[in-house]
This record gives C-alpha cells, structure tokens and sequence, in this order.
C-alpha cells in the first residue's frame, strides 16, 4: 500500500517551492490564491527571504504546508491509500486526502502558527532533542522534575524530544545524560510545542477548528495523537484540537501504518527529514523522496 507522509515546522529552505511556481500553472494559481489569503506575499520570503525571515512561525508553517500540499496538487499519479503528518505536516496530510479545503486548510495553519507564537511569548519555554535513551527512562524522569516538561516528539527509536518550562527541561537534559543519554540537547526553537504550555494556543485554535468544515477522507489519516488510522471527520476534529498540547506519535503511527498494509512511504514537501526517520523506525519498507 502507498502511504504519503507530510514534513513539520523545521523543513524549510529559502527558495522552497520556486521551482514548482515556475514549472506548474496549477501551482503558481494556488501560490498566489496563499498570497490573498495570508495578507502578505508569502512567496517573495519563500523564493528569496533570509534563513531568519523563514524561521518566523507565521512564516514558516504556512511556508511548509504550501509546499507540501501544491506538491501533492501537482502530482499526475497522486493516490494515496494512507496518510500522515508530522505535527504541523497533519494539516497538509488532511488536505491531501480531502478532509480539509486548500482554502481552509491554508487558514488554519496561518490561525495555528499566530496562536502558538502568542503562548510562546507567555513564559520562557524550550524543546530538547534526547538521543539513545529509551522512551520508558525519558518519560520517567520527565515525571520526576519539579515543573513542566513532557515527552513531545516521539521521532524515531533512540530520538525523542521532550518540552516545557525552560529550567524544567535544562533539569531534565542534565539528568538524561546522568542515565546515559548520548546527547540531550537544547533546540533553537520558540517554544514549548506539544506540551501543555501550549495551553491557550489550543484554546485559540479549537475555536477555528471548529467552525470549519471537515470531510469524509478519501483514505484514513494516521494521528499524531492516536497514531491509528482514523477516517470519522468528527473524530479527526477532536484529534486534531488535542495535538498542540499532545505528543507527536511518529515512531507509533509509522509503525501502525506499516502493520495496516503500507510498503512504500513517499514523502511530500520540503526536506527529507521524515524519509530519514522512517529508514531508523524500519529498514525493510521503501521510503523516497519526490
């Protein structure tokens, strides 16, 4: 079975997408219908801005999703059997598979990217990269600290990524390589995503989530959440409300994916990173990049 996968915040490379713009007029028609919709030329910063104009949140997700999901509209053969996204990379999934409107699909992410740079800028907050530490020690020792951290992004065996109060995961990385952690690393990142400091941010999206219409999928969409196939709209609304301030399931919904029938994963949007992971979750499955 083919399985599509969508890449999260982190992807983005100035010049992204400026190929397909000039080499597809469905593209540059979706290109420049993002353009009206976001109030700003997202394109010039696409094509041409700075590493640092990119990395701004409310540039870089819808930046990402463009990308991705133009990707997927100007593939000839494009069929997915089974979809899934990594964090931010779920909107673009449920576009793909026709749960959500490009239009819709488009305002959202822009409404998420705005709510959670406001709950970034409430207290200082960080996420830290953990390699080589099972998940089991991880989470335990997440428990133990005094404040807020948790286990966010569960990437791949032996890569995890926990988030939270800045003092609590600075705690947290040192106790980490105390049980043998290979690294446990600070990441240059605005906030504390995926864990409850993104509490108002989820209160602020739940709100435009559900005032927007979500379809009956032409196939299931693997959750971050549950990381199970799920295809009830209803169902995917409420996941979908509780994924800013749960855990990415990746390494599960993988995992999943591969024991439902998946046998060949194609990657959709910039970079290649989650290729990367799904070669170190199961080398016997076929993953590439287009």
């Amino acid at each position: 079975m083919k399985a599509f996968v969508f890449p999260g915040q982190g992807a983005q490379f100035t010049g992204m997408g400026k190929d397909l713009y000039e080499s597809s007029a469905v593209a540059k028609e979706l290109f420049d219908k993002a353009n009206e919709i976001l109030g700003f030329s997202i394109t010039d910063i696409m094509f041409e801005g700075s590493a640092e104009e990119l990395k701004e949140t409310k540039v870089t997700q819808p930046a990402v999703f463009l990308h991705s999901v133009i990707s997927a509209k100007v593939m000839e053969d494009f069929a997915p059997e089974m979809v899934a996204g990594h964090s931010l990379g779920e909107f673009s999934a449920l576009v793909a598979n026709g749960v959500l409107s490009f239009e819709d699909g488009l305002k959202l992410v822009s409404q998420r990217a705005l709510a959670m740079q406001k709950a970034c800028e409430i207290k200082p907050s960080t996420m830290a990269a953990v390699l080589n530490l099972a998940d089991d020690v991880v989470e335990s020792i997440c428990a133990s600290i005094d404040g807020v951290v948790v286990a966010a992004n569960y990437n791949c065996p032996g890569q995890l990524v926990i988030s939270g109060e800045y003092e609590a995961v600075e705690l947290a990385c040192e106790k980490m390589k105390e049980a043998g952690a290979k690294r446990a690393l600070i990441l240059p990142v605005g906030g504390a995503f995926h864990s409850p400091m993104m509490e108002p941010a989820r209160e602020e999206l739940a709100a435009a989530i559900e005032a927007t219409t979500f379809n009956t999928p032409i196939c299931p969409v693997y959750q971050n959440v549950t990381a199970t196939a799920v295809i009830d709209p209803l169902e995917i609304k409420k996941n979908l409300i509780i994924q800013l301030t749960a855990p990415v399931r990746w390494t599960q919904s993988v995992q999943q994916m591969i024991a439902d029938g998946a046998t060949h994963f194609t990657e959709l949007g910039p970079g290649k990173v989650l290729v990367g992971l799904i070669n170190k979750i199961n080398k016997e499955v076929e993953a590439v990049k287009l």
